[in-house]
């Protein structure tokens, strides 16, 4: 065979792979996206809730299985421990999916730069979102 028919024939193959996983890895990014939605306003209503005092409401957004495992009185010192008050901006990094959920790390950031990040675990349950975890992740 020829040297120029075997590149030719190479380089199609590589182009079709390279196509193949673009076109997987949109697909897969578009199936995330529309999956996603509901969650952003769900933190933010999570974060409106606790710095007006509304606890209860906040935990409310939690799942049942949150709350077997949490009560209310651990999700307070929870919520304390953080020091919610000394942070102002919030950051959504990016979700990632495994299983039926879908966990989201969301950084505080305060007026002085520092950050505090927090790991969400998202489920659906009946069309709409949930908490089902909150963690700050292990250190670096």
């Amino acid at each position: 065979m020829d040297w120029g028919l075997i590149s030719n024939i190479g380089t199609k193959a590589l182009m079709a792979g390279a196509g193949a996983l673009l076109l997987y890895w949109t697909i897969n990014a578009v199936k995330l996206v529309l999956s996603a939605r509901g969650i952003n306003p769900l933190i933010k209503q999570f974060f409106t809730q606790v710095a007006s005092g509304q606890v209860d409401g906040a935990y409310l957004l939690t799942t049942k299985n949150y709350r077997s495992h949490v009560n209310r009185t651990q999700f307070i010192r929870f919520l304390a421990g953080l020091q919610l008050n000394k942070y102002r901006n919030l950051k959504s990094g990016r979700p990632r999916v495994e299983d039926d959920q879908i966990i989201l790390t969301v950084k505080l950031k305060s007026e002085g730069n520092d950050e505090l990040p927090l790991d969400f675990t998202f489920v659906k349950l009946d069309d709409q979102w949930r908490i089902d975890r909150i963690r700050k992740p292990a250190a670096a």
